[in-house]
């Protein structure tokens, strides 16, 4: 069946899930009927290209969205919440990859391949999950299928993309720096990046895990439907550019086997098994990056855990955390 053609607008469109957006919508033949390009008041005026045409950024303001069907967000909390109502109002179902509304209850939180299902729900505003999720998830929900998952153990190793732009260039800076035998400056992260690993992804909170680190619980009892769901999450910056990875240690209700999971992973759509120890075959960051699937690997019996898988995942996060994540939303509508 033919798709309707949309009108599209971006917000956030000169940062770096912006360009991810651009690239995804083109790569994948989106059905445009128009597209329209809306950032701060410091991007308005800069360009953008797509399909071989040069586009405008307008700034964004609450009257942005006349004639506009779908709003992809990716511009931070506070200006989803400030603009996405307003986007509903003018008649756009919004997509929204900040946090503002993934744990509200009014609000689906969907990634399509696991429960697309959900985006049916909506009333006007669908959140993206956290990338670090939406990754771990892309493995974590079919083996939920298979056996009943009840808990995970997990530590991420988080590429510095998922920060930002700037990160990047401060990762590259150091390396340069450091390499001429000069001084790292650390400026996005509060230790040199370049060469080491901070475990430290956002903000501590009171319990002593970071708020990085809680997501993955709350917004994967929401998408796996399982509000008993426990994740102790240790999320790790590294010196990645892009490409995050999660080594997780899984306890599930029914009894595991290897044949099982494999045979549970080689079935998820988005997915690719990539487990050849012997031959050094495993998900690598390196691999993943500018791929819509994700990859897992290393899987084994948990020696620490009944009924316990332990597995590695990584994939390319500015795609399956962000950008093609929101466009594969705005396919289901």
């Amino acid at each position: 069946m033919q798709k309707k053609p949309l009108h599209v607008a971006i917000v956030g469109a000169s940062g770096a899930v912006g360009q991810e957006f651009l690239d995804v919508l083109a790569r994948r033949k989106f059905p445009l009927a128009s597209l329209r390009l809306l950032g701060s008041e410091r991007s308005a005026g800069q360009t953008r290209e797509f399909a071989g045409e040069i586009l405008p950024v307008e700034k964004l303001t609450a009257a942005s969205f006349g004639g506009i069907d779908v709003a992809l967000f990716s511009a931070g909390g506070g200006v989803a919440r400030a603009f996405a109502p307003a986007a509903v109002r003018a008649g756009a179902t919004v997509v929204d990859n900040s946090s503002a509304f993934r744990l509200d209850p009014d609000v689906p939180l969907v990634i399509p391949p696991i429960n697309g299902a959900d985006a049916a729900a909506h009333r006007g505003i669908i959140a993206n999950p956290n990338c670090t999720t939406a990754v771990t998830l892309m493995a974590l929900a079919p083996l939920h299928r298979a056996f009943g998952v009840t808990r995970v153990f997990a530590a991420s190793y988080q590429a510095v993309s998922g920060t930002g732009a700037r990160a990047i260039i401060e990762l590259r800076q150091q390396v340069e720096a450091l390499a001429a035998g000069k001084a790292a400056k650390a400026e996005v992260y509060p230790h040199q990046i370049a060469f080491n690993v901070l475990p430290q992804v956002d903000v501590f909170l009171d319990n002593g895990y970071t708020k990085e680190e809680m997501k993955m619980q709350g917004e994967s009892r929401r998408i796996l439907h399982l509000p008993d769901f426990r994740a102790s999450v240790t999320c790790v910056r590294v010196p990645v550019y892009r490409a995050h990875s999660v080594a997780v240690s899984a306890e599930f209700a029914r009894p595991v086997s290897l044949t099982a999971a494999r045979a549970a992973l080689a079935d998820a759509p988005g997915l690719r098994v990539v487990d050849d120890p012997a031959r050094q075959k495993y998900p690598m960051p390196l691999d993943c990056a500018g791929r819509d699937d994700c990859a897992v690997g290393r899987l084994r019996l948990d020696c620490a855990l009944d009924n316990g898988l332990a597995f590695w995942v990584s994939g390319d996060q500015l795609l399956r955390g962000a950008a093609l994540n929101a466009v594969e939303i705005a396919e289901l509508l």
